[in-house]
């Protein structure tokens, strides 16, 4: 099973299904926290794609809290587990249900962020 999938024919930014991929194996725990990324350049000849491109996702990865980055010590998983667990499960169940309906992870947490303020 590959890391990430690029499709040719889809719509979406080869940077967006790396970052998504990425972060959807992150939050669903099939990438767990502390498991080691390639580098952007072993990523990128992997998946056919310009080192910028993948970079870029690592860039919005790292910026959401998906990714750390330890210069030599590489790239990793951040911990995204949260402390409570009904607040966790209650985090899985929405973003199975978002996947479900087809949402990006862009407009699943526009939702979110829309319902924060009673």
């Amino acid at each position: 099973m590959s890391l990430v999938v690029i499709d040719a024919a889809s719509h979406e930014a080869p940077y967006e299904q790396v970052r998504r991929q990425i972060a959807e194996g992150a939050a669903s725990g099939t990438l767990p926290a502390g498991h080691k990324l390639p580098t952007v350049r072993q990523l990128a000849t992997d998946l056919g794609l310009a080192a910028n491109t993948v970079a870029k996702a690592y860039r919005a990865l790292e910026t959401d809290g998906v990714i750390e980055t330890h210069g030599r010590g590489g790239t990793l998983i951040a911990n995204l587990r949260l402390t409570d667990p009904e607040a966790d499960a209650g985090a899985r169940t929405y973003a199975r249900l978002a996947r479900t309906q087809g949402l990006s992870l862009d407009e699943a947490i526009r939702l979110v962020e829309q319902s924060w303020t009673p």
